[in-house]
């Protein structure tokens, strides 16, 4: 199976529900490590707080990795989840591609969703979300990563 089949796969039987928490992971183009570079990590970060201020999501948490981010919200009443994830990528992608002086894709087709049950615990989640810097050894203490936030923390 290609990547675009797998890609479509992901998409099916999706459902997106206002209110409803949703954890989304996206993954950079051949896992390139764009996010190393501050600045292009903060575009993503811009790319989210654009659609919270158009009331299409509410971020709880998120962590921007060098090659993927993880994010942590309450769905809005605007848009659905496909098009929010869609829109949330091609922002970022387009000022990204503005920094870099360049038009390559930016993004995996695809994205992986969660959404979280009412039992779990979304400062749990939260919690877990923004230790990836810590997990993965970029940094020994939290706060001397920069690409993450969380409304519980």
């Amino acid at each position: 199976m290609g990547r675009e089949s797998h890609g479509r796969d992901l998409r099916k039987g999706r459902y997106s529900e206002t209110g409803r928490v949703y954890l989304v992971t996206a993954v950079t183009e051949a896992r390139r490590t764009l996010f190393a570079d501050i600045g292009l990590g903060r575009e993503v970060v811009h790319a989210m707080r654009y659609h919270d201020l158009a009331g299409d999501s509410e971020t709880l948490a998120f962590v921007v990795m060098p090659d993927h981010f993880h994010w942590l919200f309450a769905m809005g009443e605007n848009m659905p989840l496909a098009p929010l994830i869609k829109s949330v990528k091609s922002f970022s992608a387009r000022r990204i591609n503005r920094c870099l002086g360049g038009s390559g894709k930016v993004w995996q087709t695809g994205y992986h969703d969660h959404a979280l049950r009412r039992e779990e615990d979304i400062v749990q989640v939260s919690r877990y979300v923004v230790a990836n810097p810590l997990r993965t050894g970029l940094v020994e203490r939290l706060g001397d990563y920069p690409l993450w936030d969380a409304a519980f923390l």
